[in-house]
């Protein structure tokens, strides 16, 4: 008998945060299980794309002309390539047979409007967004060919029509337990900093080196990622570059795993100017023992106690945030390290999100 896969459409061939979710999710999956990612083609593709560590767990993983909704193509002309990809999508499809189309981000729900049209079985839905009123004209009509949906977030479900909340779980997203981690009762001297996050526009880059510009103490701050494959874009290293002491900072740019770099550090900054759907590094972050320096936004508000495992602040505020990063003790940064590896344990663990995932998506 002929089992047909379980297939995956996925906006990306990165290593950021929907993509690391996308190997969780992975990794939940009945082993017995027929699986397939299908990947875009519209992007250029990165030194470490998510498509070789899918390979490496012995999973199909293709590149294909997706119908990726991205800004880029609002123009009149790039829509004809959109429609010509949901018709290569759609024959692709045709030949695979999938049992179930899986729609790994809001970006991809027109995916599911062409698994319907082409008769697949079952088409599920993940939102890692929070949606705004305009998004909810685009999306809505194309969620709804989704008989279920996944969201990240409380946050992120609140976002959604009052029709779809209704066919939505929530299930948090989760990271693995750290191969090594360095306790923070071993590290010394002056408090080290660490953000590790795409140089997006709305992620903060602009507040927090406004205020630590600001700071008179000897911390040292690391600065992770770069610029995003599309969108508004900050320029980090002219930044930097504009401080008064520019040698307090070190823009290491892109790295495969950010794990190094957070174990080093003794505090993580999560800056958003904007909600953020989750936080995924916020997460990361407590695995290793790390407190969180984030915004009072989203997401970012369900993972984090203040003043137990991190500390939040208004989003945008530099002020505040200036009143943050000067006041730091580090005793007060080590207790709560112990609460923030306390968290990632109770509610965060790959173990727990498996569960609750395939709960979510096939037990309904």
């Amino acid at each position: 008998m002929t089992v047909h896969p379980f297939l995956f459409v996925h906006p990306s061939d990165e290593l950021y945060g929907a993509d690391r979710m996308l190997l969780e999710m992975l990794a939940a999956l009945p082993k017995e299980q027929p699986t397939e990612v299908w990947l875009p083609t519209d992007l250029v593709h990165p030194v470490a794309p998510l498509c070789a560590e899918i390979a490496a767990l012995g999973i199909t993983v293709r590149h294909v002309d997706l119908p990726v909704l991205r800004r880029a193509y609002r123009a009149p002309g790039a829509l004809f390539a959109l429609q010509r990809r949901c018709r290569a999508f759609a024959r692709e499809l045709r030949l695979v047979k999938a049992a179930t189309v899986y729609c790994t981000t809001s970006a991809t729900f027109l995916a599911a409007a062409v698994a319907r049209h082409v008769g697949v079985p079952c088409v599920v839905g993940h939102v890692q967004e929070i949606w705004t009123r305009g998004d909810r004209r685009i999306l809505a009509p194309l969620a709804r060919h989704c008989e279920r949906l996944v969201a990240i977030s409380s946050p992120v479900a609140e976002s959604l029509t009052p029709r779809l909340r209704a066919r939505t779980s929530i299930v948090p997203n989760a990271t693995p337990e750290p191969a090594t981690r360095t306790p923070l009762d071993d590290h010394a001297g002056p408090l080290r900093f660490v953000i590790a996050s795409r140089w997006n526009g709305w992620k903060g880059h602009r507040t927090l080196l406004a205020a630590w510009d600001r700071l008179t103490t000897s911390a040292q701050l690391v600065i992770l990622g770069g610029p995003p494959p599309s969108g508004e874009s900050v320029d980090v290293h002219a930044m930097v570059a504009g401080l008064r002491r520019p040698e307090t900072v070190s823009v290491v740019g892109e790295v495969v795993d950010p794990s190094a770099f957070i174990d080093a550090a003794d505090v993580v900054l999560v800056p958003s100017d904007q909600a953020e759907p989750f936080g995924l590094v916020a997460i990361e972050a407590f695995a290793m023992g790390r407190p969180v320096i984030g915004s009072a936004a989203g997401g970012l508000r369900d993972i984090i106690t203040p003043q137990q495992d991190g500390w939040l602040f208004p989003p945008g505020d530099v002020d505040a945030l200036v009143g943050l990063l000067s006041g730091l003790t580090r005793s007060e940064v080590t207790a709560a390290g112990s609460e923030a590896r306390r968290t990632y344990q109770d509610r965060y663990k790959s173990e727990s999100y498996a569960v609750r995932w395939r709960k979510a998506v096939f037990d309904q």
